[in-house]
Protein backbone atom coordinates (compact mmCIF):
# COMPACT_ATOMS: atom_id res chain seq x y z
CA UNK A 1 0.00 0.00 0.00
CA UNK A 2 1.22 3.74 -0.57
CA UNK A 3 1.98 5.57 2.11
CA UNK A 4 -0.15 9.37 2.01
CA UNK A 5 2.55 11.64 2.83
CA UNK A 6 0.96 14.82 4.87
CA UNK A 7 0.16 15.21 8.61
CA UNK A 8 -3.62 15.02 9.22
CA UNK A 9 -4.90 16.18 12.85
CA UNK A 10 -7.74 14.91 15.19
CA UNK A 11 -10.52 17.16 13.25
CA UNK A 12 -9.76 16.43 10.11
CA UNK A 13 -9.59 12.41 11.13
CA UNK A 14 -13.15 13.20 12.83
CA UNK A 15 -14.59 14.87 9.45
CA UNK A 16 -12.85 12.25 7.29
CA UNK A 17 -14.93 10.04 9.08
CA UNK A 18 -18.16 11.22 9.77
CA UNK A 19 -17.86 12.16 6.16
CA UNK A 20 -17.43 8.45 5.25
CA UNK A 21 -20.11 7.78 7.49
CA UNK A 22 -17.48 4.95 9.23
CA UNK A 23 -17.43 4.17 12.89
CA UNK A 24 -14.57 4.87 14.77
CA UNK A 25 -14.96 0.95 16.40
CA UNK A 26 -13.92 -0.05 12.13
CA UNK A 27 -11.14 2.38 11.38
CA UNK A 28 -9.35 1.58 14.76
CA UNK A 29 -9.90 -2.19 13.77
CA UNK A 30 -8.82 -1.64 9.70
CA UNK A 31 -5.62 1.00 11.41
CA UNK A 32 -4.91 -1.95 14.45
CA UNK A 33 -5.51 1.46 16.95
CA UNK A 34 -7.26 1.08 19.82
CA UNK A 35 -10.46 2.72 19.43
CA UNK A 36 -10.65 5.11 22.93
CA UNK A 37 -7.26 6.53 21.47
CA UNK A 38 -8.57 6.89 18.42
CA UNK A 39 -11.73 9.03 19.63
CA UNK A 40 -9.03 11.13 21.90
CA UNK A 41 -7.13 11.72 19.11
CA UNK A 42 -10.34 13.51 17.17
CA UNK A 43 -11.17 15.28 20.03
CA UNK A 44 -7.76 17.09 20.49
CA UNK A 45 -5.31 14.59 22.23
CA UNK A 46 -1.90 13.27 21.24
CA UNK A 47 -2.76 10.02 21.86
CA UNK A 48 -1.45 8.56 18.73
CA UNK A 49 2.00 8.30 17.36
CA UNK A 50 3.13 9.00 13.85
CA UNK A 51 2.53 5.48 12.61
CA UNK A 52 -0.61 5.34 13.78
CA UNK A 53 -1.77 8.69 12.44
CA UNK A 54 -0.15 7.23 9.34
CA UNK A 55 -2.89 4.16 9.27
CA UNK A 56 -5.16 5.49 10.52
CA UNK A 57 -5.39 8.06 7.48
CA UNK A 58 -4.94 5.09 5.02
CA UNK A 59 -7.87 3.71 6.58
CA UNK A 60 -9.92 6.54 6.04
CA UNK A 61 -8.94 6.51 2.57
CA UNK A 62 -9.79 2.93 2.06
CA UNK A 63 -13.43 3.37 2.86
CA UNK A 64 -13.74 6.30 0.68
CA UNK A 65 -12.27 9.59 1.72
CA UNK A 66 -9.88 11.50 -0.70
CA UNK A 67 -7.80 14.60 1.49
CA UNK A 68 -7.23 17.65 -0.53
CA UNK A 69 -3.65 19.22 -0.04
CA UNK A 70 -3.01 22.42 1.32
CA UNK A 71 -2.24 25.21 -1.17
CA UNK A 72 -2.52 28.87 -2.35
CA UNK A 73 -6.21 28.51 -2.37
CA UNK A 74 -7.05 27.26 0.93
CA UNK A 75 -5.79 24.95 3.65
CA UNK A 76 -6.16 20.45 4.27
CA UNK A 77 -9.43 19.39 3.35
CA UNK A 78 -11.32 16.18 2.83
CA UNK A 79 -14.38 15.21 0.41
CA UNK A 80 -15.48 11.85 -0.60
CA UNK A 81 -13.85 9.79 -3.34
CA UNK A 82 -16.59 9.08 -4.82
CA UNK A 83 -19.59 11.30 -6.35
CA UNK A 84 -23.19 10.82 -5.40
CA UNK A 85 -23.95 9.04 -8.62
CA UNK A 86 -21.22 6.65 -7.81
CA UNK A 87 -22.54 5.84 -4.30
CA UNK A 88 -25.96 5.42 -5.22
CA UNK A 89 -24.83 2.92 -7.65
CA UNK A 90 -22.29 0.93 -5.73
CA UNK A 91 -25.37 0.59 -3.31
CA UNK A 92 -27.67 -0.68 -5.57
CA UNK A 93 -25.39 -3.23 -6.72
CA UNK A 94 -24.54 -4.10 -3.06
CA UNK A 95 -28.44 -4.62 -2.71
CA UNK A 96 -28.96 -7.05 -5.46
CA UNK A 97 -28.00 -10.14 -3.65
CA UNK A 98 -25.99 -12.94 -5.30
CA UNK A 99 -22.85 -14.32 -3.82
CA UNK A 100 -20.78 -11.94 -2.00
CA UNK A 101 -17.41 -11.34 -3.53
CA UNK A 102 -14.19 -9.50 -2.61
CA UNK A 103 -14.27 -6.13 -3.74
CA UNK A 104 -10.77 -5.21 -2.06
CA UNK A 105 -8.24 -3.89 -4.69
Amino acid sequence: MTAIEFHMDGALARAARHLTQVSARTIARFADVDQDALRRYEKGGNSLSSKEIQAVTEALVHYGASFVPEDEAGGIGVRRKFTRTNVRMIENWESEGGPVGDDDA
